[in-house]
């Protein structure tokens, strides 16, 4: 808004939007978060840490964990091939390609769980031949690893593909007449121009990774204390009217998501610097 519509305006709308922002923001973030942790400690801080030592819960723990650090990785190698794909080369189905990309956010996640079910279930397209092999993928870790992977693909090719657009080809086609190779005009060139772009699509993988429910609760089965994850199991225990154990492990959940969220915030912050220096 300029200098002078801004001075066209009522004085009393500036106070008035803040207000009712922060009126927002109280109602709907501050307060959850408040009872969150409030209701985690009500009993106690020994409760609170006994109820974190449960078994279930460290498996829960475990779990979650082990599915963000499989699923971030192999998420971000792939999402780095598919951007260098897009925008370094030209083919046939390439806007196929970047369409597709969007699927797992256009499914539903309850419906991306059943087609993993439909898929590799006891009666779906591979269930006979993995039972005769006696592998388990739904209703065990590895399904809710390949489900997680499914709703996580698209974010870090979200973010690396209109940086590398933006970036374009002239720094990469110059090292190339100078006679350097792909990977190092990859580790030279092409990845120190991107890094912080990159590490922002790993944090939004590992942010949904951490906290996905709705794919992971169809494919695991639910399972005490061998396929719950952390976002399952406090739904486990709030259902058990378990109050103080629910909201220890989502507090522990919630800080986790506040952690990630100050790294996206500071990775965010570099960005626009960096953007900034470069435009002077």
């Amino acid at each position: 808004m300029s200098a002078l519509s801004a001075a066209n305006e009522p004085r009393a709308l500036k106070p008035i939007l803040i207000g009712l922002t922060l009126l927002f923001l109280t109602v709907f973030i501050f307060l959850p978060l408040l009872t969150i942790f409030s209701k985690a400690f009500e009993s106690g801080a020994k409760v609170y840490f006994a109820a974190l030592a449960e078994h279930d819960v460290l498996v829960a723990i475990g779990l979650t964990l082990l599915t963000a650090l499989v699923c971030v990785p192999i998420n971000t190698v792939f999402g780095l091939m598919l951007a260098w794909a897009i925008t370094k080369f030209n083919f046939k189905g390439k806007n196929i390609l970047i369409t597709l990309i969007e699927v797992p956010f256009a499914i539903s996640p309850v419906i991306a769980g059943l087609l993993f079910i439909f898929m590799f279930g006891s009666f779906g397209w591979f269930g006979p031949w993995l039972e005769t092999h006696n592998i388990k993928i739904v209703f065990a870790v590895p399904g809710i690893i390949v489900a997680t992977m499914f709703v996580t693909f698209p974010f870090v090719a979200r973010e690396l593909i209109p940086l590398m657009q933006e970036m374009g080809k002239d720094d990469e086609e110059a090292a190339l007449t100078l006679g350097a190779r792909g990977l190092q005009i990859f580790w030279k060139i092409t990845l120190p121009n991107i890094k912080w772009g990159l590490l922002y699509g790993i944090v939004l993988t590992n942010a949904r990774a951490i906290g996905e429910f709705g794919a992971v609760s169809v494919v695991s089965g639910l399972i005490r204390g061998v396929t719950t994850t952390m976002p399952l199991y406090i739904d486990i225990l709030y259902g058990e009217y378990m109050f103080n154990a629910a909201f220890a492990v989502a507090s522990l959940l919630t800080l986790l998501a506040l952690i990630t969220l100050a790294a996206k915030t500071i990775i965010e912050r570099i960005i626009a610097e960096q953007k900034k220096h470069h435009r002077v």
